[in-house]
């Protein structure tokens, strides 16, 4: 068994959103193909994987640096332990992707299996991200949103704070809940947008919606400024999206002032080393008394599903309405009720959502 290629390409981001810190219009995202030798129907069979949503791209690094390597590297060294699959950790999510089709089986199957256990039953919790500032006639645009969503089935949200003055992200919560019909099926996102008066203003004026969550209050490494909001808001605060390691997760619980029955944690695989390390992660998290039904990884796409469901977190992100092609799910997935479930599909599905489908068929259309 052997990987023959690496391939990357650069896809931008639909749609002109941000949130109280970032503009999301010019971001792109980079999917990698990992070519293998084995063949079905005639094809080689590929490995898809990409570095979920909120950074750039980067191309430039996997051509000239991580490519090479690979290529460079002795082909066995790409192999697990028993020579008779690919080892993940050598590339990540595109070799997921790729063992689970070699499998026949959703990469979810691959990744529980890998961690020793049994995939989740079928469905997940849920909840639709959005609630981006548009610009005019916010309030009212957010309202038709929301209904749009819970069209979908979804019933439970998260929209932005923190990028207009105190008294209309107030007029945008009241709207937002007017949807959701309770705190409880709503929560708020700041995206490190406040310092720690600011951040405990906020805390204050939101304590009595009884919200979710409130996400991200300041800067993610800023642990002194999370542990002093929770030290007067005692409903639940989330973080860790913007965390890549093990190591990071043990500070954050360490000195961050997370409180493990009522708090969430929010590491992106994709974001950080990928599922190997998400492992570590788990397992820091575990040893500090946090139960994985407290992690909802932040990205809202197919690929963080797969590690819902195989790894029984707390529930999923999705993103319905915002970054495609990546955000959101595929057609095939079942959505309702506030859950959802994968496909049956060899891997992560990607081939399944029609807006990303003809990226990755661009990308291997002069395989035979």
């Amino acid at each position: 068994m052997r990987i023959v290629e690496w391939r990357e390409r650069t896809v931008p981001l639909d749609g002109d959103v941000r949130n109280a810190v970032v503009s999301f219009a010019d971001h792109t995202v980079s999917i990698v193909a990992a070519v293998s030798d084995q063949r079905r129907g005639g094809r080689p069979v590929v490995g898809f994987g990409f570095n979920s949503i909120g950074r750039f791209a980067q191309g430039g690094i996997l051509r000239e640096r991580l490519f090479p390597r690979l290529r460079g590297a002795d082909p066995d060294a790409l192999l697990a332990g028993d020579g008779r699959s690919f080892d993940p950790a050598a590339v990540e999510l595109a070799v997921w992707d790729l063992e689970a089709k070699l499998r026949d089986e959703p990469a979810c199957a691959t990744i529980a299996r890998a961690a020793g256990r049994a995939p989740t039953p079928y469905p997940v919790s849920v909840y639709a991200a959005g609630g981006y500032y548009y610009g005019d006639d916010s309030v009212r645009r957010l309202r038709a949103e929301l209904d749009g969503y819970r069209a979908l089935g979804f019933d439970a949200f998260k929209i932005k704070v923190g990028g207009a003055p105190l008294d209309v992200d107030l007029a945008r919560v009241e709207a937002a809940l007017d949807v959701a019909g309770a705190g409880s099926c709503l929560a708020v996102d700041a995206n490190g947008r406040f310092g720690v008066e600011a951040a405990q203003t906020y805390g204050r004026a939101l304590a009595p919606y009884g919200l979710r969550w409130f996400e991200e209050p300041g800067d993610p490494l800023d642990y002194a400024l999370l542990r002093q909001l929770i030290d007067g808001y005692a409903g639940p605060v989330a973080t860790g999206e913007n965390l890549f390691s093990a190591a990071d997760a043990e500070n954050l619980v360490r000195f961050g002032g997370m409180r493990p029955e009522v708090d969430v944690i929010q590491v992106d695989p994709g974001l950080s080393y990928g599922i190997t390390e998400y492992l570590r992660v788990l397992d820091r998290l575990e040893a500090h008394g946090f139960d994985r039904t407290r992690c909802f990884p932040h990205g809202g796409h197919l690929i963080n599903l797969h590690v819902v469901v195989g790894l029984g977190l707390g529930g999923c992100e999705a993103y319905p309405g915002v970054f495609g092609p990546f955000g959101g799910y595929a057609p095939t997935c079942a959505i309702g009720g506030g859950t959802v479930a994968p496909s049956d599909a060899p891997g992560f599905g990607l081939e399944e959502k029609p807006d990303l489908a003809s990226h990755l068929a661009a990308m291997v259309e002069d395989l035979a």
